[in-house]
């Protein structure tokens, strides 16, 4: 189409080429392991990145594709390789760019399964971590060494909330030729689309807003196409790839794949030698997600700052954490990059009686789920010191900012008036 589409029609028809024989208005599920070749010629070209098409459901398959390429237009970007978890997708992007002395550069604030694998996994591969506050940028600056890789960034954080200036991180990591990457989950690109702000990898759980239903698990990264890998230090990247007979990622692929240097060494070195593949099953699970999602943001997002403000005047309640409300730390960086006053579906707050309240709090409350998943239609509810976070000492559960009597509560589509009766009514009982 001539027209650049708006990015509610780009959810609904991005990536589908409508060019199935029978004439499948829906996107269809391609169930094979594999595909024919046309000849040997064509098995020989495929694999040595001469052609572009599909293999192995491992390294790609139609409807994925299409899945793929509708992320990579509502992101903005160059290239999308969806994977079976959004772990996955964090664990695939690291060893793609980084090797044995490697260093990552994060914040402190992170999902507590990717503080896991930055702290105790990757170290294990030789590839520290240097944890810093991301509350000011400055301290990137500060940590940078000569082993830093990658900078890697939440925008909302999870779970503490705190909202990362990414312009200006980004700054700094391109003064040091460092790629930035952006856990955007909690905002999806409806919100915002980070690499307009300087991001070079985007990573998104596909299991939370994108899908928005509880029922599928997946991640996808998505490749800006902007960053220069033939910087020396880049060696996975600038030296010869014996896998791929010698080819340098960052030189030899052609030139219309060049910007996409990042894209095609992860789907052709971690996703086909490792495997995390999306099954296209829930490929099509995820695209009938994004097909409502700016839909459901904007009801989250509604529902949300009405959560926040209810707690906010409650006496039951010792403090909440919304980027929406304006006396929020994050307040005024989240105003700077969120589109029309929406701050995502996530509320926290510290219930007053600690922990114990904070327990009975959430074994009372109605409507929301227990569980440890978020970006769900249906409101959830969770005790990150005890679940999510677990894993965590006492002094890293301080710097994360997650306390005993933390509360996270992921706000679903409800109506608003049986959120807050619910929500009133386990405070109450709370409060005994």
């Amino acid at each position: 189409m001539s027209r650049q589409l708006k990015f509610e029609t780009l959810s609904v028809h991005a990536g589908q080429e409508n060019n199935d024989v029978f004439g499948s208005r829906g996107v269809p599920i391609y169930k094979t392991t594999s595909y024919m070749f046309k000849n040997s010629k064509h098995a020989a070209d495929l694999f040595d990145l001469k052609e572009l098409g599909y293999i192995y459901t491992r390294l790609g398959d139609p409807t994925t594709d299409v899945l793929e390429k509708r992320i990579t237009a509502m992101e903005n970007g160059k290239s999308s390789i969806a994977v079976s978890s959004g772990t996955s997708a964090i664990f695939n992007t690291m060893i793609t760019i980084c090797e044995a002395g490697d260093e990552i550069l994060s914040s402190y604030s992170l999902y507590g399964g990717t503080y896991a694998q930055f702290a105790a996994i990757l170290p294990k591969f030789g590839i520290s971590t240097n944890f810093v506050d991301a509350k000011d940028p400055k301290n990137f600056e500060k940590a940078i060494t000569k082993n830093t890789k990658v900078i890697y960034i939440e925008t909302i954080s999870n779970p503490s909330l705190d909202f990362t200036d990414i312009e200006e991180v980004a700054k700094i990591a391109h003064n040091h030729n460092i790629p930035l990457i952006v856990d955007g989950t909690f905002t999806t690109p409806y919100l915002l689309q980070t690499i307009n702000y300087g991001a070079d990898i985007v990573i998104n759980s596909l299991t939370k807003w994108i899908g928005g239903h509880g029922s599928s698990v997946g991640g996808v990264v998505t490749d800006a196409g902007k960053f220069n890998w033939r910087d020396d230090k880049f060696t996975l990247f600038t030296q010869p790839d014996a896998n791929y007979h010698g080819l340098k990622w960052a030189y030899d692929l052609p030139e219309e794949l060049r910007d996409i240097a990042f894209a095609m060494r992860f789907r052709t070195v971690p996703l086909r030698n490792l495997g995390a593949c999306l099954s296209p099953d829930n490929s099509w699970v995820f695209i009938q997600g994004m097909e409502s999602l700016p839909l459901r943001m904007d009801r989250h997002s509604f529902n949300a700052m009405k959560v926040a403000e209810f707690l906010e005047r409650d006496d039951r309640v010792e403090w909440v954490r919304y980027p929406g409300l304006k006396n929020d730390a994050s307040y005024n960086v989240a105003k700077k990059y969120l589109k029309d006053d929406k701050f995502g579906g996530m509320v926290v707050f510290g219930i007053k009686g600690g922990y114990d309240a904070a327990v009975k709090f959430i074994d009372n409350i109605k409507l929301f789920s227990h569980l440890v998943n978020v970006g769900d239609v249906k409101s959830l509810v969770a005790h990150p010191a005890s679940t999510t976070h677990s894993q965590l000492s006492e002094e890293e559960l301080i710097n994360a900012g997650i306390t005993k009597n933390f509360i996270r509560l992921s706000i679903g589509i409800e109506h608003i008036d049986d959120i807050l009766y619910y929500l009133d009514e386990a405070l109450t009982i709370a409060s005994k």
